[in-house]
C-alpha cells in the first residue's frame, strides 16, 4: 500500500525511518512543507490550512494511510483533517507515557515546540498520563531551523540545547521526551549534554506499530518493495534533496510541491 507521510520540514523523516524499518514492504510518499517551518511560530488556522491543502494532495496521489509525523500539526490540525478524509490519519503525540511509566525520580523533561506545549491535545496528555509526574517543559525555539539548515553538531546548536536543558537537568529528570520530529536528528548531542544516564524518548517507534496495525486491517494488497519511495518539499529543491540524503543515508529524488 501507499502511505503519505507528512512533516513541517524534514524532521518526520526520523519518523519515516522507524516506518521503513517495520514496513519495509510498504510504498511511502512523503512531503516536507520546509517552506513554511517551523509550524511552531504559526497560527491555528494557517496550520489548519495547511496541513489540508498538504492531505488533499497526498489523497491525489492515492495513499490509503497518512501519517502527520508532526507534533505541532497533530496539535492545532488532527482533529480537522479526520473530519475532513476518509481515510485513517495515524497521527504523533510527545511520548509522556513512556516516559511516565519508565521514570525513577519522577521528574520528566519534554522539548517541544511551544504550539505544541501549548495545545489542548498536550494539556490532555499530560492529565492522562503524567498526574503522579513533575513535568519540566521547555519550549525549544530555534531547534527546528537548525535542524532544517542541517546543524545538527554545531556550537550554535550546542548552546541552544545547554540553554533549554540545563534547567530541567537541575531539576534532577532521567528521562527527556522529544516532542517534536526534528530532535531526534539532534539525538547524539542531546545525549552528550544529558548524559548516559538520562533516557531520550521520542515516539517514532510507537507511530510504526500503529500504522502496521492499520494496515494490517485494510484489505489491500501489499505493494512491491522494489519501488523507490518519493519525497516532496515546498522549501528549494536543491537543498531539500541535499538535507535528505543526508539524513536518509542515501540518494534520493525530490520533487517540489506545488501545494
Amino acid at each position: 500500500m501507499t502511505v503519505g507521510v507528512f512533516d513541517s520540514g524534514i524532521g518526520g523523516l526520523s519518523v519515516l525511518k522507524h516506518l521503513k524499518k517495520q514496513l519495509p514492504d510498504e510504498h511511502f510518499i512523503y512531503v516536507a512543507d520546509s517552506y513554511n517551518a517551523p509550524y511552531g511560530n504559526k497560527s491555528e488556522a494557517f496550520i489548519k490550512q495547511r496541513c489540508l491543502g498538504i492531505c488533499r494532495f497526498l489523497l491525489e496521489q492515492q495513499v490509503s494511510v497518512i501519517v502527520v509525523a508532526c507534533n505541532t500539526a497533530t496539535a492545532a490540525a488532527v482533529k480537522t483533517i479526520r473530519e475532513s478524509i476518509d481515510i485513517p490519519v495515524v497521527a504523533i503525540e510527545p511520548a509522556l507515557k513512556p516516559a511516565s511509566l519508565k521514570t525513577r525520580t519522577g521528574k520528566v523533561g519534554v522539548l517541544a515546540t511551544a504550539s505544541t506545549l501549548q495545545s489542548q491535545q498536550y494539556l490532555k496528555l499530560v492529565s492522562r498520563y503524567a498526574d503522579n509526574v513533575s513535568c519540566f517543559e521547555q519550549a525549544a525555539h530555534g531547534l527546528v531551523e537548525q535542524v532544517e539548515a542541517g546543524r545538527l553538531d554545531d556550537e550554535e546548536t550546542y548552546r541552544l540545547l545547554r540553554q533549554y536543558m540545563q534547567p530541567m537537568l537541575q531539576q534532577g529528570v532521567d528521562s527527556i521526551v522529544l516532542g517534536c520530529t526534528h530532535y531526534p536528528f539532534l539525538l547524539n548531542a542531546i545525549q552528550n549534554i544529558a548524559g548516559e544516564s538520562v533516557a531520550i524518548i521520542d515516539t517514532g517507534s510507537a507511530v510504526a506499530e500503529q500504522l502496521k496495525r492499520i494496515l494490517s486491517q485494510l484489505d489491500k494488497p501489499l505493494q512491491n518493495s522494489a519501488q523507490e519511495h518519493v519525497y516532496y518539499s515546498s522549501g528549494d529543491i536543491m537543498h531539500a534533496q541535499k538535507m535528505i540524503e543526508l539524513l536518509v543515508g542515501q540518494r534520493v529524488k525530490v520533487k517540489a510541491l506545488a501545494v
